[in-house]
């Protein structure tokens, strides 16, 4: 059987969970891999059949995604073109994680495509949704990337296509402890804005992991500037006090599952983020909107406080994998 997996490239979270899903893939199938987007800073440690520009939303400095940068990087002529580049007939089956462009050859050419993401599972009527409606967000999660089929995954299982997350095994590996620092990854706000911001919160210590620099460093003893790297976060994640970040999926997860205590900022202009929030929320997560001085009271009163929330994340990933093919193909 010729399967393609086809992963968004836009964030980490998508490619991190590549990491455990495909060699469990490569053992039942005959697999090829694409990857599509130009915002992550994750590299799969595979060979990419198809590596694509697609769709990305570009992250800006000021806590959310840059509209403008986004419409201005979006060439709708070379996304068409990019479709016909997919030999997309030769597939039995393909594995979508949010990936436009096999999307949409397997909808042009009729093959079988099935979700498997998260994406799928915030679109769910019994899963969270904010208070305020985004028409624009709303249509751009239902129509970027269409399916046959949907597994999705969130921080509970709101119906019976929901499975709980997807914890990479170097997650699963660590021995967590309670450290003297916090972990932050907020990847739409500049340096500047956070050295700013996280400096007026006296005697606690922030590790920043950030998009925007290329070398480390730190201000006041307090602050430490580290640019993305897997080895230097998962140190820092086993050893945190908490973690503050977007409200994406894989990190907040991520903190839920080692029992880190967790604070989140979702993205403005990012509806997916707007829902996980309100997911989070139901959890008794606490969710700021944005890094302002008003809700300094609220990050000090999270800061004292202890914070206890419960999940259980089992590793399920071949049994999703083997639910997928067996119930959308013949093996």
């Amino acid at each position: 059987m010729k399967v393609l997996y086809a992963i968004q490239g836009t964030g980490n979270g998508h490619l991190s969970r590549a990491r455990d899903i495909v060699p469990i893939l490569q053992k039942k199938v005959d697999l090829d891999i694409l990857v599509s987007g130009i915002q992550a800073d994750v590299t799969l440690p595979f060979s990419i059949d198809y590596q694509l520009n697609g769709l990305s939303f570009i992250f800006g400095k000021k806590g959310g995604v840059n509209l403008w940068k986004t419409i201005k990087k979006s060439d709708f002529k070379k996304f068409r073109k990019e479709i016909h580049k997919i030999n997309i007939q030769q597939y039995d089956l393909v594995i979508n994680d949010f990936e436009p462009l096999s999307a949409w050859a397997a909808k042009l050419n009729k093959v079988p495509c099935v979700s498997m993401s998260h994406q799928e599972a915030v679109k769910a009527i019994e899963s969270p949704k904010p208070k305020k409606s985004d028409f624009i967000g709303e249509r751009i999660l239902n129509r970027y990337a269409p399916t046959n089929a949907y597994y999705g995954f969130h921080f509970k299982k709101y119906n019976r296509h929901t499975y709980t997350p997807i914890i990479r095994q170097e997650i699963r590996a660590l021995k967590p402890v309670l450290g003297n620092h916090y972990t932050v990854y907020l990847p739409a706000y500049g340096d500047e804005k956070l050295i700013e911001f996280f400096s007026q919160f006296k005697h606690t210590t922030w590790h920043i992991f950030s998009k925007h620099t290329q070398k480390s460093y730190s201000k006041n003893n307090a602050i430490y500037i580290e640019p993305i790297n897997n080895a230097s976060f998962l140190k820092s994640f086993e050893t945190c006090k908490g973690m503050v970040c977007g409200a994406g999926f894989e990190a907040p997860a991520e903190a839920l599952f080692l029992h880190k205590k967790l604070l989140v900022v979702p993205m403005k202009n990012q509806y997916e983020q707007q829902c996980n929030a309100a997911s989070l929320k139901e959890l008794g997560v606490p969710v700021i909107k944005k890094l302002k001085n008003k809700y300094i009271p609220t990050i000090q009163n999270w800061l004292e406080k202890e914070q206890n929330i419960v999940v259980n994340y089992p590793d399920e990933t071949e049994l999703i994998i083997d639910t997928i093919l067996r119930e959308n193909t013949i093996i």
